[in-house]
């Protein structure tokens, strides 16, 4: 019994359409970032970008699940000193809609080189 590799020139892409309406946020990045890495593929290899393309679709409709929306903090940093800004889920959804989605997909990928691959899907 030989083991199978998958070479670069083998793997097939396709596009995946998800819509977000309904779905929770976390599980929802979870499904994504699986699809990005090529892990719902028979042929998963660690080593190479096997991954489909995805489109979100409603991202503006998920679902999050307590009082999240108001106790869910992003934040980020100007560089300067006292440059700390927070924002809260429900100002982010208003704001970019998209943006919440980005990070938790980001944060289930893995934070090797195939994590680069992974976003830029």
């Amino acid at each position: 019994m030989k083991t199978f590799v998958t070479k670069p020139a083998e793997v097939e892409r396709n596009w995946v359409v998800v819509d977000a309406q309904g779905h929770t946020l976390g599980r929802l990045a979870s499904k994504i970032a699986a699809i990005l890495r090529g892990k719902n593929k028979p042929n998963f290899s660690p080593n190479l970008d096997a991954g489909d393309f995805v489109i979100v679709i409603n991202a503006e409709k998920i679902v999050v699940t307590g009082r999240r929306m108001d106790q869910k903090s992003y934040y980020r940093h100007s560089g300067y000193p006292g440059g700390l800004s927070e924002t809260t889920l429900r100002d982010l959804l208003r704001t970019h809609p998209t943006r919440p989605i980005e990070f938790a997909v980001k944060g289930c990928c893995p934070r090797t080189r195939s994590a680069a691959r992974c976003l830029r899907n």
